[in-house]
């Protein structure tokens, strides 16, 4: 028995309307004119009273030409009166392939719907294994889809088809991430609860704090990969951070407490130590017993700092070998590791505070410039200037957070040996010298845009207290703190066999001050036609009263009359002397920057000095070409003028030697007797 026809029953025009993929706009009817034609459409189409009750505009044609009015030739086969060459059967194959197509395409759009609903609203697990399944799974099937096979027929259809790929494509890497960051996250929330209930084992404490440490250190690198759940993230690390801060807090309070009591101790025992070692014969003679009692107010007005100095001397005092050793001297037991705890703390603490700070920044301001959702309240005058205002701090918070923090923490037991790491990282220090180079370009840039919206929504989501210009202004700072800090160990450690290489760090970090002050000066120099870099490094920079004299030729009238000096700003490079005149440029006090107009330039290899000038201990001779020239320069104080006056000599020194090519203590210092002056001469 045949199946029904659905379409059965219906208007001859509306059953061929459902035939069509598209919809029906207009329905055009040419009527035969010749009896043939007339019964050979009456037996292939009849039109009954349904057909013309149609919701669709229909148009009765008499002829060939009425059809060319609607329709273009080009458009019509030729039994129409067209020139269009045509098939019917290839049509027919045709159509019948492209309908086959659109259903295949629609199955697939059903298919990649059924999937995005499927991931878009299936509940995540609590377990890592449960999300590392699905994220196996949905790539599979992922990967099956795309291997789907297609045939090609429609060019419309194959772009249709395309664009919905690779909008499911982009979906897909979303969500996949979004199961990537879901599983990181879980795991560090599993790894942030496992300190959180065992951080108060005492027994543990050590390498739970430092499991914590690598926690934090871990969530920074979530947070710098921009994962979705960044808040969450940072709120955690300063909660493991503030805990962390209150134990070690408590620990110290302990630890004092302790250490009262031990004093108390060691007090007892020192002068059980000191009546038992009293020899009898001693107490013989008046002399003898007043002298042991000298002994015994000494011990009881003295502060017991070297006792102080180091808790486990109580243990070592107690069950040591070498208790034999005097009471002066314990600290130099074998037994015991001399350090200065306390200003280490203080190095690694400020050192964490100061990654984070600076990472804050970096994400907080500098990745947020290229935020798309905040494009609309970026200033003009910060776009594409992130180099600009931010200078090379992504490069000074790589080297900190990924070499200089381990450093430091390496020495947390034995702090004489953190000048080692400086010395080691010397070389890594000079980024902060092209970051000071560019601090005046970013200070002006940062004027402009300091009330911008844009800042200001970006200090809003960080939550700090100050401006991002106090932020900036912390590598800086941290090159200060450094020598500070270094000093203070120097101080403990002045006998220490480290401390070479502390002073050797602190020398390191001076120089580098002064270094980066005196490119600062360098960058702000104008006028000079040449390039600054070929002069070579600059080795020192300040001002002076100078008078000029011209000794050889005609002696210009003014240089003669001139009694009153002229301010000049000397920059002596390895292989120039500049003379600048300083100006500073109007504005506010605070923004006022100085700059500075070349004047002259001494090339060293013409130079030559005399140390001292009759009448003044301030001031020296700068001669230039065998004393053609010659310029009487004031320093403010007689070490300024000491110090100029060795870094020129040293100059001067290595020419010679470069000159020789040999070696000797001084080959260009005469002595003139006449004058007691130092005449050197190149």
């Amino acid at each position: 028995m045949a199946e029904a026809n659905p379409l059965r029953g219906l208007p001859r025009i509306q059953r061929a309307a459902m035939s069509f993929p598209g919809h029906l706009h207009l329905v055009l009817v040419l009527r035969p004119k010749t009896q043939l034609q007339t019964t050979g459409t009456d037996l292939g189409f009849r039109f009954s009273q349904d057909d013309f009750a149609l919701k669709m505009p229909m148009v009765m044609l008499s002829s060939l030409t009425d059809l060319l009015r609607f329709i273009d030739e080009n458009q019509l086969s030729t039994e129409f009166g067209g020139t269009l060459e045509e098939c019917h059967s290839d049509w027919i194959v045709l159509q019948t392939a492209i309908e086959s197509f659109a259903v295949n395409v629609k199955e697939i759009a059903q298919l990649l719907q059924t999937f995005g609903t499927e991931l878009s609203e299936m509940e995540l697990p609590d377990e890592a294994s449960g999300i590392e399944y699905l994220l196996r799974s949905h790539t599979e099937k992922y990967r099956q889809m795309k291997t789907h096979h297609v045939p090609f027929v429609s060019c419309r259809l194959v772009a249709q088809l395309r664009d919905m790929e690779m909008a499911f494509d982009g979906f897909f890497e979303k969500h996949h991430l979004k199961l990537q960051q879901y599983l990181q996250l879980l795991q560090y929330e599993m790894s942030f609860h496992e300190v959180q209930t065992r951080k108060h084992s005492l027994l543990f404490l050590q390498e739970e704090m430092g499991h914590a440490q690598i926690i934090i250190l871990h969530g920074h690198q979530l947070a710098a990969s921009h994962h979705y759940a960044l808040a969450l993230i940072v709120q955690r690390c300063n909660e493991l951070r503030h805990q962390s801060d209150t134990l070690t807090t408590a620990l110290r309070a302990k630890r004092a407490s302790l250490t009262h009591i031990r004093d108390l101790l060691l007090r007892l025992e020192e002068g059980a130590y000191l009546l038992a070692n009293q020899l009898l014969d001693k107490f013989q003679s008046k002399e003898g017993a007043q002298a042991a009692l000298q002994d015994i107010e000494k011990l009881m007005k003295t502060d017991p700092s070297v006792l102080q100095s180091n808790p486990d001397i109580l243990i070592c005092f107690l069950f040591c070998p070498h208790i034999f050793l005097p009471l002066s001297l314990l600290c130099y037991c074998p037994c015991i590791p001399r350090f200065c705890s306390h200003v280490m703390k203080e190095l690694i603490e400020t050192e964490r505070i100061y990654v984070d700070e600076l990472l804050s920044v970096l994400l907080g301001y500098r990745a947020e410039m290229d935020n798309p959702y905040l494009s609309n309240i970026m200033p003009s005058v910060l776009r594409n200037k992130k180099e600009e205002l931010f200078g090379n701090l992504p490069e000074i918070y790589k080297f900190h957070s990924r070499i200089f923090m381990q450093d430091l923490q390496s020495c947390f037991e034995t702090p004489e040996r953190v000048g080692e790491r400086f010395l080691e990282r010397k070389e890594n220090f000079q980024v902060y010298e092209c970051y000071c180079q560019n601090k005046p370009r970013s200070d002006a840039l940062w004027r402009q845009c300091s009330d911008s919206a844009f800042i200001q929504e970006c200090k809003k989501k960080l939550d700090h207290k100050l401006g991002l210009d106090s932020y900036l202004l912390k590598p800086v700072q941290r090159l200060t703190k450094y020598q500070l800090l270094l000093k203070e160990l120097l101080k403990h450690s002045s006998n220490s066999q480290y401390a070479s290489e502390l002073q050797g760090a602190l020398n390191a970090m001076l120089d580098l001050l002064k270094s980066v002050n005196d490119s600062m000066h360098q960058i702000a120099i104008t006028g000079y036609e040449g390039e600054l870099s070929d002069l070579g490094r600059v080795l020192m920079q300040g001002s002076f009263n100078v008078w000029i004299n011209h000794r050889k030729g005609p002696t210009r009238m003014k240089d003669m009359a001139r009694f009153k000096p002229m301010q000049r700003h000397l920059f002596l490079h390895e292989r120039a002397l500049l003379f600048c005149k300083k100006r500073e440029e109007s504005g506010e006090a605070h923004n006022r920057t100085a700059s500075y107009s070349f004047k002259h330039c001494l090339m060293m290899s013409a130079v030559g000095i005399t140390e001292n000038v009759k009448g003044d201990v301030k001031k020296f001779e700068i001669w230039y070409n065998g004393k053609e020239e010659v310029y009487v320069v004031q320093a403010s104080t007689v070490d300024v003028k000491t110090a100029w006056l060795t870094e020129i000599r040293k100059i001067l020194h290595n020419q010679q030697k470069i000159d020789k090519g040999s070696y000797t203590a001084f080959p260009f210092l005469l002595t003139s007797v006449l004058n007691s002056e130092l005449v050197f001469l190149n």
